[in-house]
Parts: C-alpha cells; structure tokens; sequence
C-alpha cells in the first residue's frame, strides 16, 4: 500500500513524476518529497548517509504531524501576523542569499515566486504550531548538574566530539541618527514618485524600482487585507484616514518614510499599498555616531565604566544589550564557536588581541541600519575535545535536549493512540510505530 494518487500510472506513462503519500495522521499527511528534502538537507549539512537517518526523519515529520492532529484538538493556534512576519523574513533570506533576481528565482523554482511564498508559509506556520506545542510539553523542564554530569559521563571517550575555537566577543551599537536634512531629501523623492502615480505610471512598476520594503519583490508594494493591529500605528492611522483610491503625502513610520494608497477598506479591515524609502544618514551622521562612540570607549579603556555596563545603557542593539552587548546562541550561552559568528566580526578579530576593544568599525545592521559599533574581545578558548570545564553550557545543552526529547517520545506513544496514523509499508523497518 504506497498511498499514491489513484492516476499514478496514467501520469507516470505521460511522464511526470507524481509525489507519494508515506504517511497519513489524522487529516495530515507526509509526502516522499518531504521526507526527500529533509534528508538532504541534513547531508548538506554533514550528517552521514544511510537508513537509520532516513528512519529519524521520517519519525520527526510523523510526530510534527501527530502535534499538529493534537494542536487543533487542544485549540492550539498561532497569530496570522506572526506567520506572515516570519515567513517573509524566509522570503528576504532566501532572495538576499540567492543573488538572483526575483525573475531568475521564478525560473529557479519553476514556478511564481507568490506560489513559493504560500508553500512556505504553510511550512512556517506548521514549525510555529509545532514549536509551541513543544514548548508546552517541555515547560520548566531542567537539568540539574548530577544528570549533566552522568549524561557526559555515558558518552565513550573515543566519541567525545571535537569542538572548533570558540570566544566571547560583546559589541555596543550606535545607529547613526538621520539628518533632517535627509529626511527631507526623502519626501521630496516620494513627492515625485506620488506625482508620476498620479500621472498614470504603474504602482508595482516603481514599487519594485525605488521601495526600500524587501517584500516588493513579489508583492509590487501591495500589502493585501490587514485588520487592527497588524501595521505599525502610523501605517493604520493612514489607512483609516485615507478614501479609496487615495494617496497619501508621505508620512512616517518606524521603517522610514511611506507614501500609501488606500484600495479599499471594510470596517476594520483595509487593503493598501505602498512605497517605503528608508532615509540614509549621510557621512556627518555617521561620523556623529562614531564620534559618540569612540567617546564611550575611551571611557571604558580608562576604566571609568565597564564595557558590560555601557551596552546596557547606551547600545542601540536590542539582542545583545541585554547580556552586556555579549553575543550569544539560541539557548543563551555567550561563548561562540568561530564559525558560528558574523563573517565580519570573525576577520576582525584576527587584528585583535585578547582583551582588545576596537575602534568604531561602520557596519549594516540585519535590518539595513546604517550604524557604527566597537568590539570587545574577551576571550578565546582554542580547539579542543569536549569537557565538562570548558564546555559546561553546550554539554548542559545537549543534556537538556536530550531529557526534553524523551518526554516527547513517550508523548508521541501516548497520544498516537488518540490520532489515526498509517505509514507506508516500505518503511515498516523504521519500527516507528513498534511498541
């Protein structure tokens, strides 16, 4: 029984290679391709070929999909608006990775790239669904040091892995603060973009031409349906504002300087569009902002105040302010494996030594910001097999992913009893649903 859609053959003689079902659970199913993509993408990223890989995969895709059955049971639910955000954060990385444009990536996937968006967001919002219910699952679950230690204590000597150098580097950021002068070079540009659109030139055309806003590269600056809430407050208080059809003068936001035109609006649901130019501080603004900064550092270096004390209260960057401008890894440890970090602050501290505190260095911030920033070196642990000294904090990690997915097995076994689950007899070898 390989769950294939009843045309198989017919489509297979035409030539076309048709997907296969492996796995259905409840109203949710598991497709080869699936199950395909996973695995290369784990090849893609070290892990070694073979079955019992495969095995692993396909019992993850079946539990995500067991949570999925159970999170609508449970009522378990994600935010549009949060799904949309992320999947458009996917949608800017994949088109600022690729180094293709927006046409070469249609061509690339063989298909609209709107298509590719609403494939993806599906698989966003599955994750999303998956996440929180994990995260209920495993609420307050910890590690104490006893099962850290026996946890690193199973693990045969001729395995302990092998960790690249790592360091502890902590950076305090200064954005550079816009010029009013700036800002009003950029309503004058938007004034003239308003004024062809009124003049008949295509919306979507010098949307895609002049807009600071990534998503225009498939949406044309059309922002579709939003309800309250969901835009920043100046974009909503213009859309309510607005007749439709109308455009507005350009106003600001948080994101820059938007002109907009409201299509149509039904009670607190509005459908616009819109052109976004970001401002870009000039040269004087950003030799304010590392004037600023170079002041602090000599502060710190003069020992007037500690690096650690300054980022809490004068960085502009929001994630690594709050551990004392440390950067860090998703669970919060501070210490960074090499590879690990922003290819920039990697070949900068090559010119630094232990200790070492930069000068302003000019960057980009993720989110397009022109800003400046000074680096602090603290220290560098050298290539090493593991050790509960050195590496207590990914040894912690590892101890507390491993007892979390535990509980989630014996979950799965529970709760698959309440959900229809089948799985293609070809990977009966699994032993997935063994007892």
């Amino acid at each position: 029984m390989a769950f294939q859609a009843s045309a198989q053959e017919n489509e297979e003689a035409a030539g076309f290679v048709v997907d296969e079902i492996i796995s259905k659970v409840d109203n949710y199913i598991v497709l080869k391709s699936d199950l395909d993509r996973l695995y290369q993408d784990q090849l893609t990223n070290g892990r070694p070929p073979g079955q019992q890989l495969r095995c692993q995969l396909l019992a993850m895709l079946i539990r995500n999909k067991l949570m999925m059955a159970k999170a609508e049971i449970d009522s378990v639910v994600v935010l549009d608006a949060e799904v949309d955000a992320n999947t458009q954060r996917r949608m800017d990385m994949i088109l600022s990775q690729s180094g293709r444009s927006a046409d070469e990536l249609e061509e690339l996937y063989g298909k609209p790239l709107e298509q590719v968006r609403a494939e993806l967001r599906d698989q966003v919002r599955e994750q999303m669904i998956v996440n929180k219910m994990e995260d209920v699952m495993t609420d307050g679950i910890v590690v104490t040091p006893a099962e850290v230690r026996r946890f690193f204590g199973k693990i045969p000597k001729d395995s302990l892995p092998y960790f690249s150098a790592s360091v502890e580097v902590a950076q305090i950021v200064k954005i550079a603060k816009v010029s009013e002068d700036q800002k009003n070079i950029t309503r004058t540009e938007l004034v003239a973009l308003r004024n062809r659109l009124l003049g008949g030139e295509d919306w979507a055309t010098l949307a895609k031409k002049y807009s600071s806003d990534p998503s225009v590269i498939t949406n044309g600056g059309d922002m579709g349906w939003s309800g309250r809430g969901r835009m920043v407050p100046e974009y909503e208080a213009m859309a309510f504002k607005l007749k439709p059809n109308e455009i507005s003068m350009p106003f600001e936001s948080p994101f820059g300087f938007h002109i907009m035109q409201l299509l149509e609006r039904r009670g607190n649901e509005y459908h616009s569009r819109h052109i976004l130019i970001s401002p870009k501080p000039s040269e004087a603004d950003l030799a304010k902002a590392s004037h600023n900064l170079d002041s602090i550092r000599t502060l710190i270096v003069n020992d007037s105040i500690k690096f650690q004390k300054a980022a809490k209260e004068v960085s502009d960057d929001v994630e690594t302010k709050g551990n004392g401008g440390f950067f860090s890894d998703p669970n919060g440890g501070i210490r960074l494996m090499v590879d690990e970090l922003d290819p920039v602050v990697f070949f900068k501290l090559d010119s630094m030594q232990i200790g070492d505190i930069s000068r302003p260095i000019v960057y980009r911030t993720d989110d397009g910001k022109d800003a400046v920033r000074i680096l602090y070196y603290r220290s560098r642990i050298a290539p090493h097999q593991a050790s509960l000294e050195q590496d207590w904090s990914r040894i912690q990690d590892a101890t507390l992913n491993e007892k979390k997915d535990r509980i989630l097995q014996k979950w799965f076994q529970k709760a698959r009893k309440d959900v229809f689950i089948s799985i293609d007899p070809a990977y009966d070898f699994c032993g997935i649903l063994d007892e």
